[in-house]
């Protein structure tokens, strides 16, 4: 079976976020009235398996080692199944 995943990234709360920040400094300079504003990151991608759970692993293990640094970030996993997916 086939799977969509995405990881979303972001900071943990209390870290520095300058893109965030010049992000909303920017804004307000264009007159936009905006506050707390953050980034995330998206990474997509598709794996093949039959165990929904043992394909959520696989990713946490990715995200543990390769796609994010856990001491500064935070991560949501979602795993969809093919047949499921949205706009499929």
């Amino acid at each position: 079976m086939l799977f969509d995943i995405e990881v979303k990234i972001s900071l943990k709360s209390g870290m520095l976020n300058p893109e965030a920040t010049t992000i909303e400094r920017s804004l307000e300079l264009l007159g936009y009235d905006v506050n707390n504003v953050k980034t995330v990151e998206i990474i997509k991608f598709q794996m093949e398996g039959e165990d929904r759970e043992a394909i959520r692993d696989n990713v946490t293990d990715m995200c543990e080692r390769l796609l994010c640094n856990p001491v500064i970030h935070d991560y949501k996993i979602n795993v969809i199944p093919q047949n499921m997916a949205c706009g499929k």
